[in-house]
C-alpha cells in the first residue's frame, strides 16, 4: 500500500504488522525446533494425548477421527515413498551390491514436513471437536473396518516398494567414513 508525500513511504496498518509479527515470531520458533527432532514428536505425543483424552471425554466426533486416520496413512505413504522412482528414473539408481556407490535414501516427504504436517492435523482435529456441526453420527465399527483396511493395504504396498528396492526405513546415526562401518547408519542395505 502505498502513501502519501514521498513516492517510497508507505502506510502499514497496525494488525498487519502485528500479524507480520507474529508469524516471524512463529517461524523464529519453529526454525530453531528444526533441528531437535527428539523434543518435536515428544511434544506432539502431548498434543496427541490431549487430543485422545479429549475425544474420551465427548465420546464422538468419529468421522473427524476417520478424516485424521485417513490423512495420516496419506503422510505416511509419502514419508515412505522414495523421491524419484527408481523404475522410472533416467539418473543412477540405488546400489544393488555392496561395491556400488553409496546414494542416500531421498523422501518424498521430509521427516520435518511430516511432523510438521501431523502435528498440525492434530491441532486441527482437536480444535474441530469444540463445534458440534462435525459432530456426525456414524457407525464408527465400519469407519474403523474401512480404515484399517485402508491401513494395511497402503502399508503393505510402501513396505513391499521399500524391500524391493533394499532401503531401510530409517536412517540411526550418521554415516561411519572410515575404520568399521555401522550398518545402522546406511541408508540403503547392501546384500553381498
Amino acid at each position: 500500500m502505498e502513501g502519501f508525500g514521498d513516492e517510497n513511504a508507505s502506510v502499514v496498518s497496525p494488525v498487519a504488522r502485528w500479524e507480520h509479527d507474529a508469524w516471524r515470531m512463529y517461524r523464529f520458533y519453529l526454525d530453531k525446533a528444526t533441528p531437535h527432532a527428539v523434543y518435536r514428536w515428544i511434544g506432539t505425543l502431548v498434543i496427541v494425548a490431549v487430543y485422545c483424552s479429549r475425544l474420551y471425554y465427548v465420546r464422538g466426533f468419529y468421522i473427524i477421527v476417520y478424516g485424521l486416520g485417513v490423512y495420516i496413512v496419506n503422510l505416511l505413504s509419502g514419508f515412505l515413498s522414495l523421491l524419484v522412482d527408481p523404475e522410472h528414473a533416467d539418473g543412477p539408481l540405488l546400489p544393488t551390491s555392496c561395491s556400488d556407490e553409496f546414494k542416500p535414501l531421498i523422501r518424498r516427504l521430509p521427516e520435518f514436513k511430516f511432523w510438521y504436517s501431523f502435528t498440525r492435523a492434530f491441532i486441527i482435529a482437536f480444535a474441530m471437536t469444540f463445534f458440534p456441526v462435525f459432530d456426525v453420527p456414524v457407525v464408527w465399527s465400519i469407519l474403523l473396518c474401512s480404515w484399517t483396511l485402508l491401513f494395511v493395504i497402503t502399508m503393505g504396498y510402501q513396505i513391499r516398494y521399500l524391500i524391493r528396492y533394499k532401503c531401510t526405513l530409517f536412517n540411526i546415526g550418521k554415516q561411519k567414513y572410515g575404520g568399521k562401518k555401522s550398518s545402522a547408519s546406511n541408508n540403503v542395505s547392501c546384500m553381498a
